[in-house]
């Protein structure tokens, strides 16, 4: 059984059997060892309206650490949203208007508190960096953050040198100084001593600890502030963690990724990843963990461990209630057992992004009605996969590509089947 301490000291122990420690700065594991509280940072851009999967990572990294007695610290960067950060990118992002950022930043906010306990003195706060960068004149912010940097400590960092030679803009170029300041400002007026994020973010937050070392002065000659970084999550393709497998971002607003879809999602995992996203993504003890890792190892073909996952991570971002649902309309829509419950059906057309299908359409033969309704590229293709005998309606295998569409369930729903794992679910058009 793996046991870890609770308290500041057990931070980095913790991130590391999580496999989340990439590296931290000198003097971090002595600070935490003192068991003082600790405030500490991430910061969120405000490009979007919605958060994804990808900032699991970081939202994550807060948990942690607020689990372990510290404050999160959110920061929205509703400023350095409107100049672009380099790190990891191939190309300058648009820049955003001040009507957009405000309404981006709201639903962040709203996001996170699914998420971090906002309550109480120590309780996770929100700030947004527009609030002291953006009243800083361009001479103040000159002479109390430009004349700390060289130029060519601003070139050695690996998010400038990457950009180079495809061209990188002086505004972004200027993107670590703005984060620095962020580090300068929150570290002054609010006490925040830890930055964190990914590990492509290393060179920016080393910037923010050089700023801070340069304007504080401390007599007892210990450091005044630290850097912590995750690893870069990567998907089993290779690219950067928070894509489906489509290529499409796995939203954690509603709207844009349904519940359904997002615990499909995780569902779906490969058993590979399992173990890794267990620790990163959720906040179950080490022994439940294992637990689930050796069930993995021994009967792989159950899914439990990814159906633990799914569910767990699906509670904490659109609710216990959502998740169960979801959980049990999974379970339906792939039993074997045909679906009669027309209220299901319709929640499933809903989840999954059914089809609709008009009287005669229906009635003009099933091959043509599934091409019809884009279940299949072709009428060729769907008159083969029925005269196959690959296609159930309403749990009655079809036989004549020319007969009409099965009588829909309640006059108004189609439960499809085709082959053993794909599901469509079709609703009559009034």
């Amino acid at each position: 059984m793996t046991t870890l301490r609770p308290g500041p000291a057990g931070l980095l122990p913790d991130l590391r059997w999580r496999g989340m420690f990439h590296a931290a700065s000198e003097g971090l594991e002595t600070r935490l060892a003192t068991g003082r509280p600790i405030s500490g940072y991430i910061g969120f851009d405000p490009s979007g309206p919605s958060l994804h999967i990808g900032h699991l990572v970081p939202i994550f990294g807060l948990i942690r650490l607020q689990r372990h007695g510290g404050q999160p610290i959110a920061v929205v960067g509703g400023g350095t949203g409107m100049i672009g950060d380099p790190s990891g990118r191939s190309s300058e992002r648009n820049l955003l208007d001040d009507a957009t950022l405000e309404t981006n930043v709201a639903s962040i906010h709203g996001q996170l508190e699914r998420f971090l306990d906002f309550s109480g003195a120590r309780g996770a706060r929100l700030v947004n960096n527009l609030d002291w960068l953006g009243p800083m004149r361009l001479i103040e912010f000159l002479r109390d953050v430009g004349k700390h940097f060289t130029i060519p400590y601003m070139l050695n960092k690996d998010s400038v040198q990457t950009r180079l030679d495809r061209g990188l803009s002086f505004t972004e170029f200027s993107y670590m100084l703005l984060q620095s300041a962020d580090f300068a400002h929150l570290h002054r007026t609010m006490g925040v001593e830890l930055q964190m994020g990914g590990a492509d973010q290393w060179g920016n937050i080393t910037a923010g600890l050089e700023l801070i070392r340069r304007t504080t002065v401390d007599d007892a000659g210990a450091e005044p502030a630290f850097a912590l970084a995750y690893p870069l999550l990567l998907s089993p393709s290779g690219t950067k963690f928070g894509k489906s497998e489509a290529g499409d971002s796995v939203w954690l607003d509603a709207e844009r990724t349904s519940p359904f879809a997002f615990y499909q999602h995780w569902l779906n995992t490969d058993d590979r990843d399992v173990p890794v996203y267990l620790r990163w993504f959720t906040t179950l003890e080490p022994d439940e963990i294992e637990g689930l890792e050796a069930e993995l190892a021994a009967s792989p073909g159950a899914r439990a461990a990814q159906r633990a996952l799914a569910l767990d991570v699906t509670a904490r971002t659109h609710g216990a209630e959502v998740a169960r649902q979801v959980a049990d309309d999974s379970v339906a829509l792939f039993a074997a057992d045909p679906i009669r419950d027309p209220a299901l059906l319709e929640r499933l057309w809903t989840s999954v992004g059914g089809f609709s299908l008009g009287p005669e359409t229906a009635g003009g033969g099933a091959a043509a009605a599934l091409a019809s309704a884009g279940i299949f590229a072709s009428h060729g293709e769907a008159r083969r996969m029925i005269q196959n005998g690959g296609i159930t309606i309403n749990g009655e295998q079809l036989r004549d590509p020319a007969a009409p569409m099965p009588a829909p369930v309640d006059g108004a729903w189609w439960e499809v089947r085709i082959g053993k794992r794909r599901r469509e679910i079709g609703r009559r058009a009034r």
